[in-house]
């Protein structure tokens, strides 16, 4: 899979633990920073991720800060963009099945790297539901956007 992947200075090495990982599995990453752990602004991170997500629907993103929370507020300000904090296996795939997100945020201060791998597969894994509830659900979402 496509995967667009940032962190802030407080995921950074989290981050660069991961990507080796995510390379192996056959995934192509895309690193739109940071590339120290030097204080940044998470926000910053999570546009570029966001607008690469936006660019293409094949792509999935991956943001990694201290606890996944400001990430996941900052990508949820961008249309089309649904993020979401992933810190239990079952969240990371229910959170595409029934919502369709697309971008998973992970909290480095929260999980560890072995976790951090299986909530990655197991969002990468899973596929969008698109039964009748889910897609009534998911248009009401897509409304909001317009308000």
């Amino acid at each position: 899979m496509n995967i667009i992947i940032g962190s802030d200075h407080a995921g950074f090495d989290l981050k660069i633990k991961l990507m080796p990982l995510l390379i192996a599995a056959g995934h192509t990453l895309e690193d739109v920073g940071s590339y120290t752990n030097e204080s940044c602004d998470f926000p910053d991170i999570a546009k570029l991720v966001c607008q690469g997500v936006q660019a293409s629907t094949e792509k999935r993103g991956i943001l990694v800060c201290g606890t996944g929370v400001g990430a996941s507020i900052a990508a949820n300000k961008f249309t089309g963009i649904r993020a979401a904090v992933g810190h239990d296996v079952h969240s990371a795939h229910q959170c595409v099945e029934h919502d369709d997100v697309n971008i998973l945020c992970i909290g480095a201060k929260i999980v560890g790297e072995w976790l951090a791998i299986d909530l990655i597969n197991a969002f990468l894994d899973a596929q969008y539901d698109d039964c009748e509830d889910h897609v009534r659900r998911l248009q009401k979402l897509s409304e909001f956007e317009t308000h």
